[in-house]
């Protein structure tokens, strides 16, 4: 849907952002933690992130862009990593989220 530029970079940008969320989401998937896509009415959508084998252990990851490109936060507005770089972002994510002291 055009803004009143008319342009679609308001559902551009949503859509990248969902898109980065969703590789991170295939990437933790594959390290054995549970991930949802969550799409709340006003706000933007981020990735519920959980390890299955501690429940307590979950975080809120979102994808936002910045004057230096796209980059994941932490729920607590901390970059986790850039955007392009998912392996280095979930290595964080996961590290984080581990039950035990990664080695």
């Amino acid at each position: 849907m055009p803004d009143d530029t008319g342009t679609t970079a308001p559902l551009q940008s949503m859509q990248t952002r969902i898109d980065y969320l969703e590789r991170l989401g295939d990437e933790l998937v594959g390290r054995g933690l549970r991930v949802r896509l969550t799409m709340p009415l006003g706000t933007a959508p981020c990735l519920h992130v959980m390890n299955p084998e501690a429940s307590a252990l979950t975080e809120n990851i979102l994808a936002e862009r910045g004057v230096d490109g796209w980059w994941f936060w932490w729920s607590w507005a901390e970059r986790i990593s850039a955007a392009d770089d998912v392996p280095a972002a979930a290595d964080r994510v996961a590290q984080v989220l581990a039950a035990s002291p990664v080695t």
